[in-house]
């Protein structure tokens, strides 16, 4: 979910709504269950840091799972039919799968949407640079951050350098045991005294957030000696050239594997929760899925976190394109089907909310926010202050949400993301409500959103998984 800023604290002494804690209901079969679904989750968000990895990943998942190729059914204009499961992989950052549904296209779809961009930090093209006999490499900040989080914990590098050859490079120093990891330097306490009297946002300044990489000098060098041993040591093992960073997209981010978190092994800490811990979920939701009657869709779309822009993010026409091409291998074509097709859809667009906090109550209104353990959040309008860039889902949209859920047995809350003038977030929900189909936002509630590592319930990733899965069945 991207952040937006927040304003005065006030105390606020109502209590919350007061609904079961979801663990309190598990038999000793879902609980194995609900492990096994969390151990494989955190092996996907340790591996998968990126969103080319997450997609990466999910392809092979989808694969594995007897979904075929898009791409291919078009150019060969394979005919599709109900049952069949197909993807659609824009540019190796965005995913679509699909289940054809019994039922015409031009009934609508069921939609989960997720993202798999996180908050980060990308090298700068020109990144590597020598200071006093330091090698650093320069960042740009991605998403809503708090910069001074990034500093003296250990850093991995993922990501991609192409070459003028066409071949590509993949990235990935950091994360196995073997590695070194990298780091960006604070002040001392000795020598602060002027930094701690600057505001939470200025502390650590943008141009400050610089990768410290390498300090050993190369013998027979006099000039930034250090620079170019770290530039042969890059040539040496990827092949690369310093010019090569001009075409390369590298991610700085937490190194380290997710874990569980309490005495009670309750909780998961790890890096990119939002919004893989919803991505994830979906994505297994569809496996559990067969046959449908309206055609079922999961969405893992880019750069939600920056507003949901370019080629790979959910403003671009790439769902589109790939609803126009089943269309056309599902049955005759026209533009007024595919229209149809996306207005007559419904979806949760899959992001996370704001778990309550203890630590810092006054920022929340406690009967309507979200608490670990009470389920998948349903958010029926985010924004920030009046509502400003929600979309506010319709209530009998909501009815249906709630009947499909008891039905199914999933627990599961409602929120809103703080107290009206305190702050707020956005999500896709209201782009694809654009196509005039009924959306609301459904997710996991997370602590320490945004931060490098954050926090969610193992139950209410349970719970999620379950609530995606009942959508698809029921709506």
């Amino acid at each position: 979910m991207a952040a937006k800023a927040s304003e005065k604290k006030t105390d606020d002494k109502k209590k919350e709504t007061k609904k079961e804690n979801a663990w309190l209901t598990y038999s000793d079969a879902t609980r194995k269950k609900l492990e096994k679904l969390t151990t494989d989750y955190k092996a996907f968000i340790s591996k998968c840091k990126t969103e080319r990895e997450c997609v990466a990943e999910s392809v092979a998942i989808l694969e594995a799972n007897g979904y075929a190729d898009l791409k291919d059914c078009i150019a060969k204009n394979k005919k599709l039919k109900a049952g069949d499961k197909v993807y659609y992989n824009n540019m190796g950052k965005a995913l679509a799968a699909f289940i054809i549904g019994k039922k015409p296209l031009e009934d609508g779809m069921v939609i989960l949407g997720a993202h798999v961009d996180s908050p980060r930090l990308d090298l700068k093209q020109v990144p590597v640079y020598e200071d006093t006999e330091q090698v650093l490499l320069d960042t740009h900040y991605y998403g809503g951050v708090k910069k001074y989080q990034w500093v003296t914990i250990p850093l991995a590098l993922h990501g991609v350098i192409c070459k003028k050859d066409g071949s590509i490079v993949n990235v990935n120093i950091g994360d196995d045991e073997n590695d070194p990891v990298f780091e960006i330097t604070d002040l001392l306490i000795h020598l602060s005294a002027a930094q701690m009297e600057k505001s939470a946002a200025k502390v650590i300044e943008g141009e400050a957030l610089n990768v410290l990489v390498g300090s050993e000098p190369l013998k027979g060098e006099d000039k930034e000696a250090v620079k170019a041993n770290v530039l042969k040591l890059l040539k040496d093992k990827y092949g690369v050239e310093a010019e090569d960073f001009l075409s390369a997209e590298i991610e700085v981010v937490p190194a380290g594997k997710a874990r569980d978190l309490g005495f009670d092994r309750s909780m998961i800490t790890g890096y990119g929760h939002d919004d893989r811990v919803c991505a994830y979920t979906s994505l297994v939701a569809m496996l559990e899925v067969d046959k449908t009657d309206r055609t079922a869709a999961c969405l893992l779309v880019d750069k939600e976190e920056i507003g949901s822009v370019g080629a790979t993010g959910m403003q671009s026409l790439f769902f589109e394109n790939a609803v126009a091409e089943l269309v056309n291998l599902t049955g005759t074509y026209s533009e007024l089907k595919v229209r149809r097709a996306l207005a007559n859809s419904v979806m949760l667009s899959s992001d996370v909310s704001a778990a309550f906090d203890p630590n810092f109550p006054e920022v929340f209104e406690r009967k309507n926010t979200a608490y670990f353990g009470k389920g998948i959040v349903y958010n029926k309008y985010t924004g920030s202050r009046g509502k400003s860039g929600s979309n506010d889902a319709n209530a009998e949209y909501v009815a249906k949400i709630r009947a499909a859920m008891e039905k199914h047995k999933v627990a599961f809350q409602t929120a809103e993301l703080g107290k009206v003038d305190v702050g707020g977030g956005g999500t896709i929900a209201y782009i694809m409500a654009k196509y005039n189909m009924q959306v609301i936002d459904a997710g996991v509630a997370v602590l320490c959103m945004h931060a490098p590592w954050e926090i969610v319930s193992k139950s209410d990733v349970w719970e999620a998984k379950q609530a995606y899965v009942a959508f698809l069945k029921e709506m």
